[in-house]
């Protein structure tokens, strides 16, 4: 079997301090998850450059991993996010855009964009505003678990920040989004 599909993360990391050319393997597992979730919050050109930046920054820091942790892609994520946020301006535009358009980011499954087509402009438009509406530190946590699937545990580590300040600030970035669309929750409602 290849090393991309037996090893942890936590191992492809520890076995590229050793011969660096592993640490690709870590980013052909991760890399589309990551692009992913930046295309969503910033575009697929911005996207591209958030997934260069948090790979080089990656590799650079490989060696302070903490390889107790076997899944780097809270890790991962905290660079992105941090990458995010130097784009802070232009998510801001773009979500002001889609209200206006009652759109949100395209995504890559079919499924996701079927639903997304079939679901009320209304709703979108409202989303998009309220997302817009949010503290940057409020929205990284918000969309580090609906949009990237971490538990909080992921998004404390993602973001070097306590658990508690995890929950205090998605507590009040769902508030928001959940006036917003009429007391719908945005982390246990698909999100268009």
């Amino acid at each position: 079997m290849p090393l991309s599909t037996t090893l942890s993360d936590a191992a492809l990391i520890e076995r590229s301090w050793r011969n660096p050319e592993d640490f690709a393997l870590l980013f052909d597992r991760n890399a589309a998850r990551i692009h992913r979730y930046a295309a969503r919050r910033l575009g697929d050109d911005t996207a591209d450059d958030v997934v260069s930046e948090t790979f080089l920054t990656a590799f650079r820091q490989r060696h302070d991993y903490d390889i107790a942790r076997p899944d780097a892609l809270p890790w991962l994520y905290g660079f992105a996010t941090n990458f995010i946020r130097r784009h802070r301006r232009a998510e801001i535009h773009r979500y002001k855009a889609y209200s206006r358009m009652g759109v949100l980011p395209d995504t890559d499954d079919a499924a996701e964009q079927a639903l997304a087509r079939a679901s009320a402009h209304a709703v979108r438009r409202s989303l998009t505003r309220a997302l817009a509406s949010l503290k940057a530190r409020d929205r990284d946590v918000l969309l580090l678990v609906a949009w990237a699937d971490l538990t909080y545990e992921g998004v404390a580590d993602a973001l070097s920040i306590p658990i508690g300040t995890v929950r205090s600030r998605l507590n009040r970035a769902r508030t928001i989004v959940r006036d917003a669309l009429g007391s719908t929750d945005p982390t246990t409602e698909q999100i268009p």
